[in-house]
């Protein structure tokens, strides 16, 4: 029997990457955050993410894409851009937007 996969969790949120994307919220809410960087620097042997594009997206397949595009921003690293997408997330999912 195949074990289910469990998701990277931040603030009670699923976290998923795939490639240069990170998607931040559920499919199943009304709301999630894509992520993608755009640009990366080295910082010793190791590669982070420099530049990185936000955007608040309806899950409503009944929208147009452009239309689903609630929210747009740009951030420098990762941690500005983990901590407006919870922000924005949470208001999104409260109703608060």
């Amino acid at each position: 029997m195949a074990e289910k996969q469990a998701f990277l969790m931040y603030k009670g949120h699923p976290l998923v990457r795939s490639g240069n994307t990170i998607y931040y919220g559920s499919l199943a809410d009304k709301c999630v955050v894509i992520m993608q960087v755009l640009s990366s620097k080295t910082i010793g042997d190791m590669t982070a993410a420099d530049k990185i594009q936000l955007q608040l997206v309806s899950t409503d397949e009944e929208l147009l894409m452009k239309d689903r595009i609630l929210k747009k921003s740009e951030k420098r690293g990762l941690y500005e851009a983990m901590d407006i997408a919870s922000i924005w997330l949470e208001r999104a999912l409260a109703g608060k937007l």
